[in-house]
């Protein structure tokens, strides 16, 4: 066990075995969770969670329906775009 210590602006410092430990890195966002016995800090999701309905509003395409097989020609396409942009340089 470690222990930190309360900065005058609320700071505290993890230490460095800790975020080691869990793979954190600067910049790393925390959720702060209140518990009986202190304060539990827990890696942030890298998206909130949404329902469906609250992600669909987002989509910008409102044209017809497109098959799997023009969606899969449409893969293709940009696969072979990005292989020529590159010009065999992976």
């Amino acid at each position: 066990m470690s222990k930190t210590r309360l900065s005058s602006k609320g700071q505290v410092i993890i230490p460095k075995s800790s975020r080691d430990s869990h793979h954190w890195e600067t910049g790393q966002e925390l959720v702060v969770i209140d518990t009986e016995e202190g304060v539990l800090l827990k890696p942030a999701p890298p998206v909130p969670p949404a329902t469906l309905e609250e992600l669909a509003g987002c989509l910008s395409y409102t044209g017809p329906a497109k098959s799997l097989e023009e969606m899969a020609q449409a893969i293709q396409r940009g696969a072979n775009q990005t292989r020529e942009a590159s010009d065999g340089k992976y």
